[in-house]
């Protein structure tokens, strides 16, 4: 929403900024990064997604700041800033859960992976997160690889996007649930009867669990029939999974149908990952799976870099999660710039032409 309201005073304002950031500093070409919202139509959901889209920017918008809150820091962006000149390889970002249940939140790897010339683009999963969470709706897992699909198919008519496509170079993107998320867009095929019985005790994720009983919803009532669709897009070449989950919910042997590379990334020692993020049996099972993991990362790792006070506040606002906390010896800022780099490397092996 903010968007919207701000980029008319974006579009006033680009030509002075574009001068005056011309004249103080001598900016490489990748210094900026854009970003703006569209809207995705989805037939699914009964109306639009809204988009956000981040890539490579000349000098000129709005300063922004995306995914700051009372809890996280957030990171800076340029306001409808006119896209560099170029094709970019598109990644589309699916993000998670809870706190970190909208695009805005996943911002910490979205600028740094334009600002390395990627166009990259993460629906909001409705539901999932914000002020309308619903755990009926974010349960619904079948229905979040179609968000992509939809904003797939907007972002490649976009006029403002359609001359900075490089054909064919489509990769997705997905974190804790939007990991679970990309691999159903590579092929794997969720079972009905597993995810119907997810929430029969604590075993798999007491927290989501929790949040799920709490708030009446029994998964057992709900329609799972369209849970084992096959939701595969063939137009991503290339998928990476940081932290997927739930894992436990797939059928097995649909991984071994899958025919793109994907890169599935652990967070936390051996051990002491959760079962149902634990995916070293899915990247093994996968004729093209690679498999890392950064041992002195959490799943909460992959959250925005906390601000002074963050945990305390989450502890006393009975967030349940511990949001702050990482692997040992370890800073978040840190395992950030070790994901980026990791993802970043992967994708540009993947996707962009060699030179």
């Amino acid at each position: 929403m903010f968007m919207k309201l701000l980029s008319k005073i974006a579009t006033v304002l680009c030509s002075t900024m574009a001068l005056t950031l011309m004249v103080n500093q001598s900016a490489a070409a990748g210094d900026f990064v854009g970003v703006r919202q569209i809207a995705a139509p989805s037939k699914e959901r009964g109306g639009a997604l809204a988009v956000t889209i981040w890539y490579p920017a000349e000098a000129c918008g709005k300063p922004v700041t995306l995914g700051e809150n009372p809890f996280f820091a957030g990171t800076d962006a340029m306001l409808e800033a006119p896209i560099s000149r170029g094709k970019f390889p598109l990644i589309l970002l699916s993000h998670g859960a809870g706190l970190g249940g909208t695009p805005e939140a996943m911002s910490w790897i979205a600028t740094p992976l334009a600002r390395q010339g990627f166009i990259v683009a993460a629906p909001l999963h409705p539901g999932n997160g914000g002020a309308l969470r619903s755990a009926a709706e974010t349960m619904k897992l079948w229905l979040r690889p179609a968000d992509i699909t939809a904003s797939l198919d907007a972002v490649a008519r976009q006029p403002f996007f359609e001359d900075h496509l490089d054909p064919g170079k489509v990769g997705a993107l997905g974190l804790s649930m939007g990991g679970n998320t990309v691999l159903a867009l590579a092929g794997a095929r969720i079972d009905p009867d597993r995810l119907a019985r997810y929430c029969d005790t604590d075993a798999f994720n007491p927290s989501l669990c929790g949040w799920v009983r709490e708030s009446g919803v029994d998964l057992h009532a709900m329609d799972m029939k369209p849970a084992g669709r096959n939701n595969e897009d063939k137009r991503i070449r290339f998928a990476m999974a940081i932290d997927p989950a739930p894992v436990d919910v797939f059928q097995g042997g649909t991984f071994s149908g899958i025919s793109i590379p994907v890169g599935i990334v652990n967070l936390g020692k051996p051990g002491q990952i959760p079962p149902t993020a634990l995916a070293s049996g899915i990247a093994g099972a996968i004729p093209n799976g690679t498999y890392s993991v950064i041992g002195d990362a959490s799943h909460y790792s992959m959250f925005g870099e906390c601000k002074p006070g963050a945990a305390e506040r989450a502890a006393s606002e009975k967030i349940g999660d511990p949001i702050c906390s990482d692997g040992d010896g370890r800073s978040r800022a840190d395992i950030h710039k070790r994901l980026i780099a990791m993802v970043a490397e992967a994708f540009d092996r993947a996707l962009k032409t060699r030179r």
